[in-house]
Parts: C-alpha cells; sequence; structure tokens
C-alpha cells in the first residue's frame, strides 16, 4: 500500500465521523432550537428524526447508485450535497425550513456512508485494511459517544453569537475541505492502461496480463468506468418501484419505533408497523424477480454476514441504548447540566480511544482475530459494573463506563470489517447498504426497546431502578452480541482454513457482468483425498 493511497483514508474517515456526529450532536441543541426558531413539540422531533429517517430511508439504495455510477461518484457528491444541507441548517430562520435543510442532510449522509466502505474495501486489501477498517471503527465509534460532549461544547462556547447553528455549520469548512482534497487523492477513472487518474492515487494500473480481471475489475468500481480490458460495458439502471418501496417501508418501521412510545403508542404508529410487512414482503419478491435487483438477495446466504448484522444490530443497539439512558439518569435522576453530564459520559470516549489503539496493533494476528470476542465480553462487564453502582457516587460509574467504553472500541472495527469482509466484492454495495440501514435501525431499537422498560421502572419505582431495569436490558443485548460475535470469529477461521474465502467469480462494482478470474483452485489433502478450498468453505458455512 502505498503512502499516497494511505492520504485518501482521511477524507473517507471524516465523512463517517460528521454523519455519524449529526445524528447526535443536535440533541443537545434542541431546547435552544425551541427558543430561538419558535418550534413546537412535533417540529422539534423531526429536527432529529428527519435526518434519522432520510438516512435509513435512502442507504440501501445510495449502495446501489455506487454499484451503478460508481463509488467515487456517488461518494463526491454526496460530500458536496451534506455540505450545502449543513450550511441551509446552519442558516435556518424557521422550524420548517430547518426540517426539511436536516431531511436533505439525512438524504446527502446515506449517499455517503455505503461509498465510503465500498472505497476503503476496495483501497485497502489484507493488513491494510484490517489497519483503514480500524480507523474507520473509530471515527464512527467517537462520533457516535461524543456527540453530545462536542454538540454541548458548541452550544455552550456560543461562538460568534451562533449558538446552536455552530452544531451545524462546523460542517461547512469541513465539507469545503475534504472536497478539495477528495478530487485530488480519492482515485479518477480508469480509461485505460497506463492511466494517469489511477497513478496519482498511488497506483500504477496495470495491463489484464499483469492484474487480471478481478482486480481490473476492482479498480474500474471506484470511479464507476468499465474495466474494458475484461468485459464490454453494461447498462444497469436503479429500480426505482423497488427503491420507493423499501424507502416506505424503512420509515414504515423507523418513525413509529422512535416516536411511538413518545406518542403513548397511537393508532397510527401500529398501523405503520402493520404496513411495514407486506411492503417489505413486496419488495423482497419483486427483488427475486428481477435480473438486475436494487438489493441481490445472495448476500444474505452468506452465514458471516448475516451473522455480522445480527451482532451489529445489537451493538447499535446497545451503544445507542447507553447514551439514552445516561442522558435521561444523569440529567433529570442526579441532576446535571447538559455539559457535567457530557463530561460524565467523556470515560466512555475515552475507554473506546484507548481501546481501539490496541485494535489497530492487533490486526492481523491469532490474538488480533479474537479482540472482538473479548471487547463485546468487556463491554458486558462494564454494564454489570453499572448496574450495581447506579445509585452510588457518580464516580462510582466511571470505571464501568471506561470498560464499557473499551469493550466497543474491541468490538467496533473488527466487526464491521469482518461483516463485509464476507461477501463478494460483487456485492459490496449492496452488502454496505445493507450494513448501514441495520446499523440505524438497530439504533432505533435500542433506545426503544431500553426507554420502554426504562420508563415503566421510572412508574413503579424510581430513578435507580428505572436505570437498574435498562441497564439489565443492554447486559443481555451485550451478551448476545458476544456469542454472535463469537460464532462470526470461529465461521471466519474456518473459511481462512479453506483458503479461498471467495468463489473465483467476481462482479466489478461499477455494474458490469460476472468476469472469472482464471486463477487455479489452491488445494489440500484430507482423508487422503485432494479437496479444493473453495469445497472447504462451503462446507464450512453448511
Amino acid at each position: 500500500m502505498t503512502s499516497s493511497r494511505w492520504r485518501a483514508l482521511p477524507i473517507l474517515l471524516v465523512a463517517a465521523f460528521v454523519t455519524t456526529l449529526d445524528f447526535f450532536i443536535a440533541n443537545v441543541a434542541l431546547p435552544a432550537i425551541r427558543a430561538d426558531l419558535g418550534a413546537g413539540e412535533s417540529a422539534t422531533q423531526l429536527v432529529i428524526a428527519g435526518y434519522g429517517l432520510a438516512y435509513a430511508a435512502g442507504v440501501i439504495i445510495a449502495g446501489r447508485l455506487g454499484d451503478i455510477h460508481g463509488a467515487r461518484r456517488v461518494f463526491l457528491t454526496g460530500l458536496a450535497l451534506f455540505t450545502l444541507a449543513s450550511a441551509a441548517c446552519g442558516a435556518a430562520q424557521g422550524p420548517a425550513f430547518l426540517v426539511s435543510a436536516r431531511i436533505l442532510q439525512g438524504c446527502a449522509a446515506a449517499l455517503m456512508a455505503p461509498q465510503v466502505l465500498t472505497l476503503m474495501r476496495a483501497l485497502y486489501q489484507g493488513a491494510d485494511g484490517a489497519k483503514a477498517f480500524g480507523w474507520y471503527g473509530t471515527a464512527v465509534g467517537l462520533a457516535g459517544v461524543g456527540g453530545q460532549v462536542i454538540g454541548g461544547t458548541l452550544v455552550a462556547t456560543d461562538l460568534a453569537g451562533l449558538g446552536w447553528r455552530t452544531c451545524f455549520l462546523i460542517n461547512v469548512p469541513i465539507g469545503v475541505l475534504a472536497l478539495a482534497c477528495a478530487h485530488r487523492l480519492l482515485p479518477g477513472p480508469l480509461p485505460g492502461p497506463g492511466s494517469p487518474a489511477l497513478e496519482s492515487a498511488g497506483t500504477r494500473p496495470r495491463a489484464p496480463h499483469e492484474a487480471g480481471p478481478k482486480a481490473a475489475g476492482r479498480l474500474a468500481d471506484l470511479s464507476g468506468g468499465p474495466a474494458r480490458a475484461a468485459r464490454e460495458p453494461v447498462r444497469r439502471r436503479l429500480d426505482l418501484v423497488g427503491a420507493a418501496m423499501i424507502a416506505t417501508g424503512l420509515v414504515a418501521v423507523v418513525f413509529p419505533l422512535a416516536h411511538g412510545r413518545e406518542a403513548g403508542w397511537p393508532a397510527w404508529s401500529w398501523a405503520c408497523l402493520a404496513a411495514a410487512l407486506p411492503l417489505m414482503a413486496a419488495f423482497v419478491a419483486r427483488q427475486r424477480r428481477l435480473d438486475d435487483p436494487l438489493l441481490d438477495l445472495g448476500v444474505f446466504r452468506n452465514r458471516g454476514f448475516v451473522l455480522g448484522l445480527a451482532a451489529v444490530a445489537l451493538l447499535f443497539g446497545t451503544s445507542s441504548g447507553l447514551s439514552f439512558l445516561l442522558a435521561l439518569y444523569l440529567q433529570d435522576g442526579r441532576g446535571l447540566a447538559p455539559v457535567a453530564s457530557g463530561a460524565v459520559f467523556t470515560a466512555v470516549n475515552a475507554g473506546f480511544f484507548a481501546a481501539s489503539l490496541v485494535t489497530r496493533r492487533g490486526t492481523g494476528s491469532r490474538t488480533g482475530r479474537r479482540l472482538p470476542v473479548a471487547g463485546a465480553l468487556a463491554l458486558t462487564a462494564g454494564l454489570l459494573w453499572n448496574f450495581q453502582a447506579a445509585g452510588g457516587p457518580l464516580a462510582a460509574l466511571l470505571p464501568g463506563l471506561f470498560t464499557a467504553g473499551a469493550g466497543m472500541g474491541l468490538v467496533m472495527s473488527p466487526l464491521l470489517s469482518m461483516t463485509l469482509s464476507s461477501v463478494r466484492q460483487a456485492h459490496a454495495g449492496a452488502a454496505a447498504g445493507v450494513l448501514g440501514t441495520v446499523q440505524e435501525v438497530g439504533g432505533v431499537l435500542g433506545v426503544t426497546v431500553v426507554g420502554a422498560v426504562f420508563f415503566g421502572g421510572l412508574d413503579a419505582a424510581g430513578w435507580t431502578d428505572a436505570a437498574r431495569a435498562g441497564l439489565a436490558v443492554l447486559v443481555v443485548a451485550a451478551l448476545g452480541a458476544s456469542v454472535l460475535i463469537w460464532r462470526l470469529v470461529e465461521t471466519g477461521a474456518a473459511v481462512r482454513d479453506g483458503e479461498r474465502p471467495h468463489a473465483p467469480e467476481e462482479r466489478p462494482l461499477d455494474g458490469g457482468p460476472p468476469v472469472t478470474a482464471e486463477v487455479p483452485e489452491p488445494a489440500c489433502r484430507q482423508d487422503e483425498r485432494r479437496e479444493s478450498g473453495a469445497d472447504l468453505v462451503g462446507a464450512a458455512h453448511r
């Protein structure tokens, strides 16, 4: 891996950081927004929900757009749109304009998110990929656990008298700088051998006899350009009907889960959830019929990918549920101001950051492959500590929060990397879109379930018992994640023993037909018979 390709990584990490940060940073600013713009309760909720709903509804579609038009092109479009939408949020003079700008910002974040993962997988392979995903997990994790701290600091400092607007305007200079660097550092089109576009990214494009069809397809993917030496261009289209179905179905799931509890679970919330089932079933049936579907359902036939998705849902549900629970318990239950509450939460940030450094140093080793399991168990232990410490001195919470943050730091980046690496490059765009959707839905489910248990305990007892009830739910989720991650690690070890984690057929992500690499099957001896690596992989998956 050349140094110039590593210079592209900060651009991708910045995009991952700001899109995740904007899920959380606005929460602290809501009181100021209500006072300044005269926003009602519904508009205030939509400032948060509009971003999340647009993201959840659009991320699978965005993954497909990256497959069709190229990850680089869609990423740059999303980054430019996100920067403009952030400026619009900061300039809003009324609640309706702010909500509209937040929805646009969520759509832009959805455009970027799967492209970041796709570009990282194409740019960084093997040990380099493990290191890159280690940094990715650190960026996403710190944005998630540090959003309230950053938002509270920006509102409290009141830069240039802008108040809450800085929570959005801070994205503008970051976005402009990232766009300027991205055009220069991210790999450009690959018109043919010897193209200077990719050479500027640190790689000399190789001729087909040098690189092989698989490598040619992967390099072409970065900008949507065809791998002309390996195949003829094929026109691919976005399934607009399928896109409308999946977007509507996801909104019908996420919106009532996010806001039904607060509204007392009215009839509309149950109607939305009921309508989501036939919508999703119809979407799946349509995708099975199409030759060129919006979402290739073949990704779900991969056992490692499904295990990874389930673990990701539990991990992000636990993280979001813990943030929600702590904010309520510390501010309403213990009487802390938002900034003081954020200061307590820095124990999670510190643990996460320290553990992420260990994760990056341990990548590639046998011990490093076991770190995610140890991290999930550490997360469980930290939550158990806080279960016992709830109701006591606030300082007693800090060791548990640090341990829980360290557990998340050990888990997050290896889990995301293992989940994505379990699918073929041909499915990378679809897999990244599904992964982003699962992260969002998992977070919403975590807040919904923990909130229901917490408020139920609050009505029946007091703040301490309610906090312990919510923490008990999080402990169960963390234990479930531990089991799933252990199974995922074991599945990955079985695939490595087979020496070929993927079939030799690859489809370039910019939309071409499958290309078969002329690579001989590795063979090994077992029970006096010669078996190929692909056979062993199939056996491991069975």
